[in-house]
């Protein structure tokens, strides 16, 4: 059974429809538990260089895993693949609660699943990313992919104000902690809830024939955006979810609560740049559209390191969210659209993995530099390599264009 965007699951909803739904409660999930994360460890007592190391080990272990998800994609059953990332994030969320050495902290943020990112990385993107690709024509590709990264965003915005459900469990007697505990377990009730999602996908949802290579004529062409995709991820990783939210707690003693409200707007706005995307990439091009987006979001984040009080630097950072992630449904478009069928799961792992890779760097130097006189050295650090990054891009990939803009 091919996939196509009208086929229906056992369900009778469409398959595309199906997979938005899934990734909606995974960004439910997202959108606490990369708040809720720091704020345990704080409150077991661990300082920004343990939260770094810790939000190092998620992406490194995220990354391994999805690179091997993605070379065996191409040869396997897509829903099984699929329920077992479900349920690898139902074990997280009840491994946590029940952990509070540093040692075992780490060794569970890289099994697991939460993603210290504001970005959409994991084992289940490349999968995700595959069936869609082949649910949409090359005219309707970018705005299949622009309601996906909309739904993701939209929720993992609702899921920010979540945060605040710790405060309100405290005031009625709850312990800090087990209020923590608590919604780490929400956490692995929205990754069962995926899982029974996940049962309904067709199981033929890939090519009918393996191909003979994960990659074939366009494997340099994927080597060549990995590369670059993981130069954006290393500057990214300096201001990873998890650790921004530390630098608003350490450097304006921002509240829990607050935190999780600002992460709504940050990530309300992201979500309505999608579509916004998609409609400038129609017009200007995907690789024009990611980097002249992306560019002015970068200075944001830099001039944010320099504001004198927290509502100066809130604001910087929201007009940064509401440009910087323009290029995710603009950036995977692009990817599916320059490779063949074929090559679609391994080339959406091949371009993720270096990226994860990447980004896992970048983190654990952040906890440190947090810890220094000049706080916000990880943002400006973080928008100068991105906006090098755009640049290579500009540069590298002007020339070559999606079927949708040829002719």
């Amino acid at each position: 059974m091919s996939s196509e965007t009208g086929s229906k699951p056992a369900t009778g909803m469409p398959l595309v429809a199906l997979l938005y739904l899934a990734r909606g409660l995974r960004g439910f999930g997202d959108g606490f538990a990369i708040i809720v994360l720091p704020a345990y460890m704080t409150a077991l007592g661990y300082d920004a260089a343990a939260v770094g190391i810790v939000a190092t080990a998620s992406l490194l272990g995220t990354a391994v895993l999805t690179l091997g998800v993605g070379w065996i994609a191409p040869r396997h059953d897509l829903r099984a693949l699929l329920i077992f990332g479900a349920g690898l994030m139902a074990a997280t969320g009840l491994a946590f609660p029940n952990v509070e050495h540093i040692a075992l902290i780490t060794l569970v943020a890289f099994i697991g699943t939460v993603n210290p990112s504001a970005g959409d990385l994991g084992v289940l993107v490349p999968l995700e990313h595959a069936v869609l690709a082949r649910s949409a024509t090359d005219a309707r590709r970018t705005q299949v992919f622009a309601r996906y990264s909309l739904i993701g965003a939209l929720s993992t915005a609702a899921g920010s104000l979540a945060t605040s459900v710790p405060d309100v469990l405290v005031a009625h007697g709850t312990t800090r902690l087990a209020a923590f505990r608590l919604m780490f377990y929400a956490y692995a009730a929205l990754g069962a809830a995926g899982a029974l999602l996940y049962r309904n996908v067709p199981h033929a949802v890939g090519e009918t024939k393996a191909p003979v290579a994960p990659l074939g004529p366009s494997r340099n062409t994927v080597y060549k955006l990995a590369a670059l995709f993981s130069i954006d991820a290393f500057a990214g990783g300096f201001v990873a979810q998890s650790l921004l939210v530390l630098w608003l707690f350490e450097r304006f003693d921002l509240s829990l609560s607050a935190a999780g409200l600002f992460f709504f707007w940050s990530s309300t706005l992201a979500a309505f740049s999608y579509p916004v995307a998609a409609w400038i990439a129609k017009r200007a091009g995907l690789v024009n559209t990611m980097v002249f987006t992306h560019i002015p979001s970068s200075l944001f984040l830099i001039l944010a390191a320099f504001a004198p009080n927290l509502y100066l630097a809130l604001g910087l950072l929201l007009l940064r969210a509401a440009l910087s992630q323009m290029d995710v449904p603009t950036r995977t478009s692009y990817v599916m659209a320059v490779v063949t069928p074929a090559e679609r799961p391994a080339a959406a792992s091949v371009t993720a993995v270096p990226r994860s890779l990447a980004s896992s760097i970048s983190p654990a130097i952040s906890g440190v530099l947090l810890t220094t006189a000049f706080s916000g050295l990880p943002l400006v650090v973080c928008g100068t390599l991105k906006i090098a990054y755009d640049l290579a891009l500009l540069f590298s990939f002007r020339h070559v264009r999606p079927p949708e803009e040829q002719g």
